[in-house]
């Protein structure tokens, strides 16, 4: 409630002190001011119908795109409330002088329609960052109704200030009132940009950055006033992950150091260009080292696995009970050589062999390759009892009485050979022969055919187990650095990009300008609203609001 009582005395005062103004200026000047205020009214309305139909559109969407327009709404509200602050920060002293300035242009051409238009677009400005900024702390609000209920009081105040300021004469340091509640909203617009990161994470569009940073629950807890201040008031959760906190910092601190940089320390209006260039050229080194001094933590992979043999069958065994086995790829071709009991075999992969798979919980490049082995050195006959050896027991379908051999054999196997590669590496990687044996003779009254599948040299599965593991964690690892090798980097860019440019728009400006002079300052260093005592005599009976506020 008291967000929202702040961001509507805040924005309220700041739209009535122009309809003041402009009122008074009309008034001094005897224009009638209905034009003016049908835009004012236009305005309000139109603020009104931005917020609703956001509302409504919000309503009418799944729960995954709510959390994505709640992030897009508030990454507006942000850059609005900066806007903002740093707009009046630079221009309350010209406010007055503007808008008198815009209405007597209205006034000389001699339209109430273009009157109407100048207080519309004046108003509906701060009626529309209101909305957009109310409705996205109303979304980070712990009650809805109550916020909604500080809002309202808060414009209600705004305006009765208004009031008493055109009509009663009173006198108000706006210049403080500004600077300090722009420090209040600096700290909310940190915390809805949290918030935003953290409905982008619900929409699905954020995934990195996610570790858990610090535990506040101590600070904070459920239900207390400390939740309210912090939680309900801040946005900052309990629980800030590492995008989360990264942004908030990113945002509170140098948006905190404009707002509240003393005036005497600051640069003269000749160094501004030259301190942007600074910033600009210290930011764009960081988004350069950064990357370089992040490890990418991309997970390393052998090229070389040892390999254990398979059963195989007493008359064809493994050539080794032991092995190793190492990938070399060459293009969309990759040979894998497999030494092992003083032979190396070579097995062949092809680029149309080549499918993308999951293996082992991680995504692999899988290759397979068929081959006929040679059947040399195979028995031509089979006894019953080398047949039960063969496959452990007697056949389905053979008879010792009716079918007591021996058989004639025709042996016939494929050898089926799968790598893995995952990081350029040997994720898995076996043999397997499938063997096919005709039987005839025997007293069988016809020819049986028998298969049997048995794997001839393999890598064990806990080096399979463990390098997936590996793998896995690494490209994890891997995923979330690229928030400090690619994101952070990228926004840092941008940020020097941004600030060079402004600096050369500066530049420009001075060039034009050379007898720009720093802007004349009340006793505490801020820029005053106020009108000299000379001023306010010269200007009796008739005051505008802003020559009654200090």
């Amino acid at each position: 409630m008291l967000t929202t009582f702040v961001i509507g005395l805040r924005e309220g005062l700041e739209a009535v002190l122009i309809v003041s103004i402009i009122a008074a200026f009309l008034k001094r000047n005897g224009v009638p001011r209905r034009p003016m205020w049908c835009g004012v009214g236009l305005a309000v309305l139109v603020s009104v119908g931005v917020g609703v139909a956001l509302q409504a559109l919000e309503q009418s969407l799944p729960q995954a795109k709510q959390e994505g327009l709640e992030s897009v709404i508030g990454l507006v509200a942000v850059v609005f409330v900066t806007g903002m602050i740093v707009w009046m920060g630079k221009n309350a002293r010209g406010l007055r002088a503007e808008l008198e300035g815009s209405a007597g242009a209205a006034v000389s051409r001699g339209t109430g329609w273009a009157l109407a238009g100048m207080a519309f677009l004046a108003v509906v400005k701060e009626g529309f960052e209101t909305a957009v900024f109310l409705l996205a702390t109303l979304h980070a609000s712990t009650s809805a109704g109550a916020a909604a209920l500080g809002a309202a009081i808060g414009i209600v105040v705004a305006c009765v200030v208004g009031c008493i300021l055109y009509f009663g004469g009173a006198r108000l340091n706006l210049s403080r009132f500004f600077t300090i509640s722009g420090v209040f909203l600096v700290f909310v617009a940190a915390g809805l940009l949290l918030t935003a990161f953290r409905t982008a994470r619900g929409a699905g569009w954020i995934d990195i950055g996610q570790q858990h940073t610090v535990d506040l629950s101590w600070l904070s807890p459920i239900g207390s006033i400390r939740s309210a201040l912090i939680t309900g008031v801040l946005g900052i959760p309990a629980d800030p992950r590492m995008i989360e906190a990264l942004a908030w910092l990113c945002y509170l601190v140098p948006v905190l150091a404009v707002t509240l940089w003393p005036r005497r320390w600051r640069a003269a209006p000749a160094r501004v260009p030259t301190v942007k260039f600074s910033i600009a050229a210290a930011a764009a080194l960081s988004a350069v080292v950064l990357p370089l001094a992040v490890p990418d933590g991309k997970p390393s992979v052998p090229t070389t696995v040892a390999l254990t043999a398979g059963k195989g069958d007493p008359h064809h065994p493994p050539a080794s009970s032991a092995g190793t086995a190492s990938v070399t790829v060459r293009g969309d071709s990759a040979s894998l050589l497999v030494h092992g009991g003083g032979t190396t075999q070579t097995v062949r992969f092809t680029g149309a062999a080549r499918t993308s798979a999951d293996h082992a919980g991680v995504r692999a490049e899988q290759w397979t390759e068929h081959a006929r082995a040679s059947s040399s050195g195979r028995p031509s006959t089979l006894t019953i009892d080398e047949l039960a050896a063969l496959f452990g027991r007697v056949p389905v379908g053979i008879s010792n009485t009716q079918n007591p051999g021996p058989y004639h054999a025709q042996w016939t196997t494929t050898t089926t050979s799968t790598l893995w590669l995952t990081h350029h590496g040997i994720l898995d990687a076996r043999r397997v022969d499938r063997t096919t044996l005709t039987l005839t003779g025997g007293g069988l009254g016809r020819p049986r055919t028998l298969t049997m599948t048995e794997p001839y040299w393999s890598v064990p599965s806990a080096a399979v187990t463990a390098t997936g593991k590996a793998v896995a964690d690494g490209e994890l690892t891997a995923h979330e650095r690229t928030l400090w090798r690619l994101w952070l980097p990228a926004a840092l860019g941008a940020a020097a990009v941004g600030l060079a440019l402004t600096g050369r728009r500066t530049r420009r400006g001075l060039t034009r300008d050379p007898a720009d002079s720093p802007e004349p300052a009340d006793g505490a260093g801020n820029p005053s609203l106020s009108t000299n005592a000379d001023d306010e005599a010269s200007q009796e009976p008739r005051r505008s609001t802003n020559d009654v506020v200090r």
